[in-house]
């Protein structure tokens, strides 16, 4: 996000929490069905999926539920645990392109501001990577 653009505005251009909530459910529906995402979660879903959305709507402006009930965000220490490689990364942003697609068609979210979104959760996710890339064995 441009540093001349207010979050709270880019948050109402979304249009507030049930953008968010629509584009967090679209995505958590699809991680429930994917073999490589899923082993990653909680049987229970709810709860990630709940901090996704609370993180998500503070982190574009709109409330600061997220550092209230759990502080600042470190997203790369609360992801260490897990085994993020470039695949998982880029599965995460295939189900989440997907969901961005239909919240966005959903809410007429214009091409700009769907653009800034995306920037952000590619970075996100590059972000999130902690194995090694696999490079092929050249014989």
């Amino acid at each position: 996000m441009t540093s001349t653009v207010d979050p709270a505005e880019l948050f109402e251009q979304f249009g507030g929490e049930e953008f968010f909530e629509s584009l967090v459910a679209g995505f958590y529906a699809r991680v429930a069905t994917d073999d490589l995402l899923r082993p990653m979660y909680p049987a229970d879903l709810g709860p990630a999926e709940r901090r996704l959305y609370l993180f998500l709507i503070q982190y574009w402006g709109g409330p600061k539920t997220y550092n209230e009930e759990r502080g600042h965000p470190r997203l790369r220490m609360r992801h260490a645990p897990y085994e993020i490689d470039e695949l998982a990364r880029d599965r995460w942003l295939l189900h989440m392109a997907q969901s961005l697609e239909d919240t966005c068609a959903e809410n007429s979210i214009d091409e700009n501001v769907k653009e800034t979104l995306w920037r952000y959760l590619v970075n996100a996710a590059d972000a999130m990577v902690n194995q090694p890339r696999m490079i092929a064995d050249p014989t």
